[in-house]
């Protein structure tokens, strides 16, 4: 089936409605498990840097596995693909939600995350070939509206999930959806023929694979295994380094085609877009992988109050969405970029001096003002990137941004959520080293609180920890901020659109996935 014809498509209604299921429930997946991930901590036994390898795990295997979605689809045909796909996803659900242990859940976040990693794209090729061009604009609005539905979701459908029955409802609520959105593909979805003879560049795919993987595998474990002092981290960052190396050399160097073909860096627009959409994604699911454990342990909030609270981050990337894209037919998108990233990191701002008795009402406009100001960064991302992109390389650029803003999402959390850990152990040491005798604070402190006895030794070791997790956060806040400031100086590295092309085309809205 081409994408090109105008046909009219039966059961194009049941078709649309089982594409926008498939890409909610990969989409929802990505916050769903934030708030409950305190729960999952003690279930599982695992330290608090540990269990972030449940949200970790799941954006890596998907950041991998998107190149080789369109080669797939081509040499097996879309429709088989989409069907193995929902399958092994829906599956790999249950899978976690039924896992005894830190190890299990991370195998099948790894599981889920290989299957859902094709989910979206197909789900947005599928919009596209059964709607005709005139109405692929609208097509895409629904399917951008849908991909955007999951994250606001999430955060709250998790904490009611987990508050009224347990945490591992948050996997099996996408049973239903995928059984659902199986049936009705397979139904109703044409066939395609597969493709025969394609070559793909595993090499290229593997060796970057295997960079991606001991990066993260790095991060991940560097905090628990004493970092460059264990053989095991050693290894790991030999690994990242090797694979890389072996990465840009045989993409410079391919007489073949190679998996990412090294004239699409040469455009500038492109070029400096990638860094921003890293930049992006360090932040994009770092704060709300933080923000969760910081509303409920530090600020006692109950765990579906916590998911209402993060909701209207989500509301605010929206509304942002839509205002910018009416705005970037008339505005220079740089502006309108820079105003977003401004936003957002005065919001990161505000978050540097947060204590746990922060009103719900500041906790609730900072949130939604973050929101927007990731919306004003992504819809003139889409249009200043491709701006000058020759049209060959699009559908190659498309897939970067999304590679780029996942891993950039997975760097994120493992890197702030070890720096929490590190940096609350050092200012608990800080702090600890004020309780003496000597200090007139406590020569008339009431006996709960003397360290003399063991009561008020672990009375007051409770206060150091809480007081120097605060620190922590904050710190951790002072850091996304930092890392969001840098991106205005890529923006005049960048070109301005030509008056008249200043439209993104449909497939650009891959990069929200």
């Amino acid at each position: 089936m081409s994408g090109q014809q105008e046909q009219v498509v039966p059961y194009r209604g049941i078709i649309t409605v089982c594409a926008m299921m498939a890409t909610l429930m990969q989409s929802l997946d990505s916050t769903i498990a934030n708030v409950a991930l305190p729960y999952m901590q003690g279930s599982l036994s695992a330290s608090s840097d540990q269990i972030t390898w449940v949200l970790t795990s799941y954006i890596t295997a998907a950041a991998i596995m998107t190149a080789p979605v369109g080669w797939l689809s081509a040499r097996f045909g879309l429709k088989w693909v989409y069907l193995v796909s929902m399958i092994g996803f829906t599956t790999a659900s249950m899978l976690c939600g039924v896992a005894g242990s830190l190890p299990e859940m991370v195998g099948f976040r790894l599981l889920q995350g290989v299957f859902g990693a094709a989910l979206v794209p197909l789900s947005q090729s599928t919009m596209l070939n059964i709607y005709p061009p005139e109405k692929r604009g609208s097509a895409m609005a629904i399917w951008g509206m849908g991909v955007m539905v999951g994250p606001i979701l999430g955060p709250t459908l998790g904490g009611y999930l987990t508050e009224i029955y347990n945490w591992r409802w948050v996997f099996f609520v996408n049973l239903p959806f995928g059984v659902a959105a199986t049936v009705g593909m397979a139904l109703c979805l044409p066939r395609t023929e597969p493709g025969s003879g394609m070559k793909f560049d595993w090499f290229g795919f593997g060796v970057f694979a295997m960079g991606i993987a001991g990066l993260q595998l790095m991060l991940d474990r560097g905090e628990t295994q004493d970092w460059f002092g264990s053989t095991e981290i050693i290894i790991e960052a030999v690994m990242a380094g090797l694979g890389f190396y072996l990465f840009i050399v045989h993409m410079l160097t391919a007489e073949k085609k190679p998996f990412i073909t090294a004239s699409v860096f040469r455009d500038r627009n492109l070029s400096a877009g990638l860094l921003v959409m890293f930049a992006v994604g360090l932040v994009l699911f770092a704060v709300s992988a933080l923000l969760a454990p910081w509303l409920q342990d530090l600020a006692n909030y109950p765990v579906e109050t916590a998911g209402l609270a993060m909701a209207p981050r989500g509301i605010g990337t929206m509304a942002a969405m839509m205002i910018s894209g009416r705005l970037s037919n008339k505005v220079d998108p740089r502006a309108l970029m820079a105003l977003g990233i401004v936003v957002l990191a005065w919001s990161l701002y505000r978050m540097t001096g947060w204590t746990p008795a922060v009103s719900d009402m500041t906790v609730i406009t900072n949130t939604m003002v973050q929101g927007a100001g990731l919306g004003f960064v992504f819809v003139p991302l889409q249009v200043i990137a491709f701006a000058t992109l020759a049209p060959a390389l699009r559908t190659e650029g498309t897939a970067l941004l999304s590679l780029l803003r996942n891993v950039g999402s997975a760097i994120g959390i493992s890197v702030t959520s070890a720096l929490v850990t590190r940096n609350g152990q050092i200012e608990h040491s800080v702090l600890a080293g004020y309780i003496t005798p000597m200090n007139r604070a406590f020569q008339g402190a009431a006996a709960s609180l003397m360290p003399t006895t063991p009561h008020g030794a672990q009375v007051l070791n409770g206060m150091l920890t809480h007081q120097a997790e605060i620190v922590a956060y904050n710190n951790d806040w002072k850091l996304m901020m930092l890392t969001a400031l840098p991106m205005l100086l890529l923006l005049p590295l960048m070109r301005g659109p030509k008056k008249g092309a200043v439209g993104a085309e449909p497939g650009h809205a891959a990069i929200m996935d």
